[in-house]
């Protein structure tokens, strides 16, 4: 045999030992999890067939191991390179929990370092799988360095390029960092898991019993926490979403999002859209069918917060990114949660060219000492910190209620929208009219012959008044009042003239 046929066999035999990975008694118990393997996720679920171009698969962990087999640990544990999502080019890494539990050691952050700088290089979204048992403690401090430097290049990724990270297995202690650093984080019931101390920690030192799924499970974080994005119930099912939002994305901050063809709403909205009746419900969701792209709308965060309702769309073929007040949860009032939730929405459509939508329909912030006390304050600001700084094209339509501070903080000409239109039954004022009624004519009121008359009449002068789109409007505060039925086409029009964007200062993603 030639010395070049034998260095052939010489690769394809060390090539066949690292691809799999931790051999096949650990896939076999990866599995009987009901998990895919790094392997699979990566050329079978996330990239178009054939496009993968692995990067440092012969690379193994270097130091002196302390406590731990001599054995070979394929790819030291981790998955990394480029590939393409619909044509598009993504950088990827994941963690292969066949080799010892995906742990995370000096060559193994390494890998996921130089993909990552790969990603800043060409400008593409960054999509990371997380599967790990977290620090490989025989590493020591070696570990650490390596989380270090992957959260320094999170930071230093963010409003750059679109960073998305999948959890599919453990991610715990430090680890959970570098999602939270992300922009989106995708989790899968069952299989997800994510806190910075276990169950056994919290026992010891607590005395408190929880389970893993109750601690840190994927519907404990996409509706308590807060910390992930999109909540799926199989790993193929949370990357077709992945793909779907990428649909949206543009590649890097420095490009504009793609465009597709125009398709009209499946029901166009009609005028009777909002119910009659002031204090009665509807959802949101329905009104921004009307108006989208083939009522087709990818909400983001759908389980936490829900009286904010935010998430991707498109208008004219061209993406939008959508705020909306939800009156069936809360009334849709502002708080705290739906605060951070809108901020951090509203930052990363500005990172990436992409216009905002905002739908308002909210009677104020949301009263009580429990709120005061969690801090809506602070965290109210950041929605008006994150509207005021935004400089993409800003486009607000009044529905229905917009009282107080909330009218303000929902977009409002004063914070710098590009076009503000009402609906008819638009209510802007301090408050509602029956409430300023109450606090204005509380002498009359209590004096009247016939009290509860009135009051009826003061309330019915107050929104003569003040309750009603025109007075904004006749202070150019309001730019038009247009009918229901007319909102994609005139938003439709204000799209065309504003652009797509309007580039301002860069500017992370996290509303601090």
């Amino acid at each position: 045999m030639s010395i070049i046929m034998k260095s052939v066999n010489d690769f394809l035999t060390r090539l066949s030992s690292k691809l799999k990975g931790g051999g096949d008694k650990a896939i076999e118990k990866q599995k009987k999890k009901g998990k895919n393997t790094a392997r699979e996720r990566v050329e079978d679920l996330l990239l178009d067939e054939g496009s993968f171009l692995e990067i440092d698969l012969f690379v193994e962990h270097s130091v002196k191991d302390f406590g731990m087999d001599r054995k070979e640990l394929a790819g030291d544990g981790v998955i990394t390179g480029y590939g393409e999502v619909h044509s598009r080019p993504v950088a990827v890494f994941a963690q292969d929990f066949t080799v010892a539990g995906g742990s995370l050691g000096r060559a193994h952050s390494k890998k996921i370092v130089k993909v990552m700088d790969g990603a800043a290089d060409a400008g593409i979204p960054l999509i990371g799988i997380n599967d790990s048992g977290g620090a490989r403690i025989q590493e020591g401090v070696e570990s650490l360095c390596g989380y270090g430097e992957i959260f320094y290049r999170n930071t230093k990724l963010s409003g750059v390029v679109p960073q998305l990270s999948v959890i599919l297995g453990p991610c715990a202690g430090g680890a959970v960092y570098s999602p939270a650093l992300t922009d989106f984080v995708f989790v899968v019931d069952k299989i997800s898991n994510m806190f910075i101390t276990g169950p056994q920690v919290i026992k010891t030192v607590l005395g408190e019993d929880i389970t893993q799924e109750e601690l840190g499970g994927a519907m404990t974080h996409v509706s308590i926490t807060g910390n992930a994005h999109f909540y799926a119930k199989s790993e193929t099912e949370a990357f077709n979403t992945l793909k779907k939002l990428l649909s949206f994305l543009p590649a890097n901050s420095g490009e504009t999002p793609p465009v597709r063809k125009s398709i009209p709403p499946d029901q166009p909205l009609g005028d009777d859209v909002i119910p009659d009746n002031r204090r009665q419900a509807y959802c949101v969701k329905e009104i921004i069918r009307g108006i989208v792209d083939a009522s087709d709308f990818l909400e983001v965060h759908k389980n936490f917060a829900a009286n904010m309702v935010v998430g991707f769309a498109r208008l004219a073929g061209k993406p939008i990114g959508i705020v909306a007040n939800q009156p069936r949860v809360l009334a849709g009032v502002l708080d705290v949660n739906a605060s951070d939730k809108a901020a951090r929405f509203i930052r990363f459509c500005d990172c990436f060219n992409i216009p905002l939508l905002t739908l308002v329909d909210t009677p104020g912030y949301l009263p009580g000492a429990d709120q005061e006390h969690a801090g809506v304050i602070r965290h109210g600001a950041k929605i008006l910190y994150a509207y005021s700084e935004a400089t993409v094209p800003k486009m607000t339509v009044i529905m229905r209620k917009a009282y107080g501070g909330a009218y303000i903080a929902m977009c409002s000409r004063h914070l710098g929208a590009t076009f503000v239109a009402s609906w008819p039954c638009g209510e802007i004022a301090v408050m509602g009219p029956e409430g300023a009624a109450n606090i204005i004519f509380r002498r009359e009121i209590a004096a009247a012959e016939n009290p509860e008359e009135f009051r009826q009449e003061m309330i019915r002068e107050y929104e003569e008044k003040f309750a009603n789109p025109y007075v904004a409007a006749n202070k150019g505060y309001v730019d038009t009042i247009i009918r229901a039925s007319m909102t994609r086409e005139t938003l439709i029009k204000v799209l065309s003239r504003t652009g797509q964007s309007r580039k301002g200062h860069p500017h992370g993603n996290i509303p601090l």
